[in-house]
């Protein structure tokens, strides 16, 4: 088995070599996304060296019109194989029974993060298996993620792969005019609200 802290100093600031080797680390890959802006980004990158790794989207139900039609877009435009998991109800029959969105400072919002976010993050770890987990973190978006590394396992196994870690937004920038993709800023996380704050899913895994 490869030592994560030698991965870490070679590669840790090389995304493509980081994903080429990640991708020789197992047999079932996916790469997780929320649409958020700069997100073409990673998808690009991983499906230069795999087209088809299926891209799982937690679609809380709660996002702006401009992401659903960003989403498709970056479907459409990079052939992606998107999974969609959502929530086991709707956000209408949610909201006839509990009222709106819970702000973050109200008690039932830890509930509403684990309906919405969490147990379908959970389901889709159940059901596809992967042993190779890509994600687009960046150590910049809060102080929680500038404690992490590029890649590391969690007690299941799981190779956790963050290639953009060390990347700036005008690196990221930089790759999106490059390869003429697009970019959509106009984006709601209802688990998170606020951007530099978590929603506990990439501190549990």
């Amino acid at each position: 088995m490869a030592d994560l802290d030698t991965i870490n100093q070679e590669l840790g600031n090389d995304p493509s070599a980081l994903i080429r080797w990640a991708l020789t680390q197992g047999q079932r890959p996916i790469v997780t996304t929320n649409f958020r802006p700069f997100e073409a980004v990673i998808l690009h990158m991983v499906i230069q060296q795999q087209p088809d790794i299926p891209v799982v989207w937690m679609d809380h139900g709660y996002n702006t019109d401009a992401t659903y039609r960003f989403a498709n877009a970056l479907v459409e435009r990079l052939k992606l194989n998107l999974i969609s998991y959502l929530p086991r109800r709707t956000r209408a029959h949610r909201e006839a029974l509990e009222g709106a969105m819970p702000g973050i400072d109200d008690p039932r919002h830890e509930a509403f993060t684990q309906e919405v976010k969490l147990e379908p993050f959970e389901r889709a770890l159940r059901e596809m298996a992967p042993d190779v987990w890509f994600t687009a973190l960046r150590a910049e978006d809060t102080p929680e993620r500038a404690r992490m590394a590029p890649v590391s396992r969690n007690a299941s196994g799981l190779l956790k792969v963050s290639p953009l870690l060390h990347w700036s937004a005008k690196e990221l920038y930089g790759y999106l005019q490059q390869h003429d993709l697009p970019n959509e800023f106009d984006y709601f996380d209802p688990t998170k609200v606020e951007a530099k704050r978590e929603c506990g899913l990439h501190l549990q895994h």
